[in-house]
C-alpha cells in the first residue's frame, strides 16, 4: 500500500515540508516529518527560473535523487502536467518510475507563464482539465500513484467556479482535491463543499502563519498540509548572509567561530560512518 495513502487514513494531517535535494530531504526527515513535496516553484527558483521553465526530465531526475537517499513518500509538483491529455500517460509512466507517491496536476495554460507567481492565473477550459485527471487516472500501471486535482480558479475566476471545478476533479479521478485559496472562509467552504481528502498550502512561513490551526484544517477534509517554500527561502537568506560575510572578511552569522561543528553535523546527516565502516570492512582492512 502507497505509504501515504496510510498516512492520510490516519487520525491527524500529514504535512509534508518543501525539498528539493538529498540532503536537505534528509534533513526534512531527521526532523521528523513523514512525508516530502517536491515543488515547481522552488525549483524553479533555484535554476534562476520559474516552473514554467521547469522540463518533466528534470524534475523526475530530482526526484529519483531524493529517492535515493530517503524512503518516505515524496509528492512530485507536475505544474500542468507537462502536456494534454495524451501527454499525460507518459508523465505519470516517469513519475511512477521514479517512485513518486502523488502527483500533482493544475489547470493553467500550456506552456505556462510567469505572471502565476504575481497572481495572475491562465486557467484552463474544465473539460480539458478533466481530460487531463481522466487520462492520469487511466495511466497509472499500479494504482497506487495519487492524482492530485489542483484548481487555481479561485484567484481569478473566483470561489464559485473553483469549487464546481473541484467537484468535477473528483468525479474524473482526483484522490485528492486541492484549491488554492489560504482565506479563512474559503477554506471552510471547501470543506463543506469538496471531499475528503484535501490538500492546503501554507504561505512562506509554515502553519505558524496559517489562518486556521491543524485541527480546523483537519476537521474540514484537509488531511495533506505543504509548505513549498519557506525551507527554500530560508536557504536564500543564509546563503546571502554567507557570502556578504565573506566578502567582508567576516565570520558567518550562522556557524560563527565553530565551523567544524556543522561539519561534524553534516556527516552525520549523509551517513558518513556508514560509508567508513563498508570501507574498513574491505579496502581499508
Amino acid at each position: 500500500m502507497n505509504d501515504l495513502k496510510r498516512l492520510l487514513a490516519g487520525p491527524e494531517p500529514v504535512f509534508a515540508p518543501l525539498v528539493f535535494d538529498p540532503i536537505s530531504a534528509r534533513i526534512a526527515a531527521a526532523a521528523g516529518f513523514a512525508a516530502l513535496y517536491l515543488g515547481g516553484g522552488a525549483m524553479g527558483y533555484i535554476k534562476c527560473g520559474t516552473e514554467a521553465n521547469l522540463s518533466l526530465s528534470e524534475m523526475v531526475s530530482a526526484g529519483i535523487e531524493i529517492r535515493t537517499v530517503s524512503n518516505l513518500p515524496l509528492i512530485l509538483d507536475a505544474a500542468c502536467g507537462w502536456g494534454d491529455p495524451m501527454h499525460i500517460h507518459r508523465t505519470i509512466a516517469m513519475s511512477e518510475a521514479a517512485g513518486f507517491a502523488a502527483i500533482e496536476i493544475e489547470d493553467q495554460i500550456l506552456p505556462k507563464r510567469a505572471h502565476h507567481h504575481i497572481g495572475i492565473e491562465h486557467i484552463i477550459p474544465l473539460e480539458l482539465m478533466v481530460a487531463k485527471i481522466a487520462e492520469a487516472a487511466a495511466a497509472r500501471r499500479e494504482g497506487d500513484l495519487l492524482i492530485i486535482g489542483r484548481t487555481n480558479a479561485a484567484r481569478n475566476a473566483g470561489l464559485d467556479e473553483a469549487l464546481r471545478r473541484g467537484e468535477a476533479l473528483h468525479r474524473a479521478g482526483a484522490d485528492i482535491l486541492y484549491v488554492t485559496t489560504r482565506e479563512p472562509e474559503h477554506l471552510r467552504a471547501v470543506g463543506e463543499r469538496l471531499p475528503p481528502p484535501l490538500m492546503f498550502m501554507t504561505g512562506p512561513g509554515g502553519l505558524a502563519q496559517s489562518p486556521l490551526s491543524q485541527r480546523e484544517l483537519f476537521a474540514l477534509g484537509f488531511r495533506l498540509l505543504v509548505d513549498s517554500m519557506t525551507p527554500f527561502f530560508s536557504m536564500h537568506k543564509a546563503l546571502g548572509e554567507c557570502y556578504r560575510s565573506l566578502a567582508r572578511g567576516e565570520n558567518d552569522p550562522n556557524l560563527g567561530r565553530d565551523p567544524a561543528a556543522e561539519q561534524a553535523r553534516v556527516h552525520e546527516t549523509i551517513g558518513l560512518e556508514a560509508m567508513l565502516a563498508v570501507e574498513r570492512r574491505t579496502v581499508e582492512s
